[in-house]
């Protein structure tokens, strides 16, 4: 008895081997594929090699790197050229299932957004704006030069702001945002929030030392540090020069 049932199990793999191979898509299929390869269905061997997965040179073979977002597939111009997926031209490497894949199933699985700017030419990850689109919000409409001044190239968010650069955050100035930057517009900011001095009296002090422009506070005033304060423009040693004078 033991004898038929591996016969019979022998006889099942080798069908099932056989059905593997004649009908791959049914057999081993993730899912269906997107509706521009749908005349592949059937045919798995037009993308995947036996025994080692999908090639990326027979993906090129159809879509052209230098033709992608330009051209179909068959070499007909686009009607609507789509410009966003031009930076296949500045790939370093031919990896398309990196990004891409055709099956439902895979790509239920696949995280996205996870592009790899690895891939791209040196000189090209600095070019943000020729893929993403510039952000119109109030925060980065004030902002120049590139994205990586706060964000990386593995992940968006969270971002990064270097406020040294502008006002150290002291232990005398550990505190909320909103404290300086009223409703959160990081367009402007005020110290009068906790400071015990007023307008008035800021400017009187100011002019008694010579100093007539003061409304950017942070142009002298970097830290809390009452001794190390910048020149800015026509400010400090104004009135003394005049009495030079």
């Amino acid at each position: 008895m033991s004898r038929i049932l591996k016969l019979l199990l022998a006889v099942n793999l080798i069908a099932l081997a056989l059905l593997t191979f004649v009908y791959p898509n049914l057999m081993v299929g993730p899912g269906k594929l997107i509706a521009g390869h749908k005349q592949l269905e059937t045919d798995c061997f037009a993308c995947h090699t036996s025994f080692t997965g999908v090639s990326a040179s027979k993906c090129v073979s159809c879509h052209t790197p230098a033709n992608i977002g330009r051209l179909s597939s068959k070499g007909q111009p686009l009607v609507k050229p789509q410009t966003s997926t031009t930076f296949h031209q500045k790939l370093i490497s031919q990896d398309c299932v990196a990004c891409h894949s055709d099956h439902a199933g895979v790509r239920r699985y696949r995280t996205q957004g996870n592009f790899n700017h690895a891939m791209l030419a040196k000189e090209t990850r600095d070019q943000c704006q020729a893929c993403h689109k510039s952000p119109t919000d109030a925060l980065h409409k004030q902002i120049t030069g590139n994205c990586v001044q706060c964000h990386s190239q593995e992940k968006w968010t969270p971002a990064t702001f270097d406020h040294n650069k502008y006002f150290v955050l002291d232990r005398d100035h550990n505190t909320r945002c909103v404290t300086c930057h009223v409703r959160n517009d990081y367009s402007r900011y005020t110290c009068y929030s906790c400071h015990e001095h007023t307008p008035n009296n800021i400017r009187r002090e100011h002019i008694e030392e010579g100093i007539r422009k003061f409304d950017n506070c942070v142009e002298c005033h970097r830290s809390a540090n009452e001794h190390d304060i910048q020149r800015g423009g026509n400010q400090r040693g104004n009135k003394r020069e005049e009495d030079d004078d």
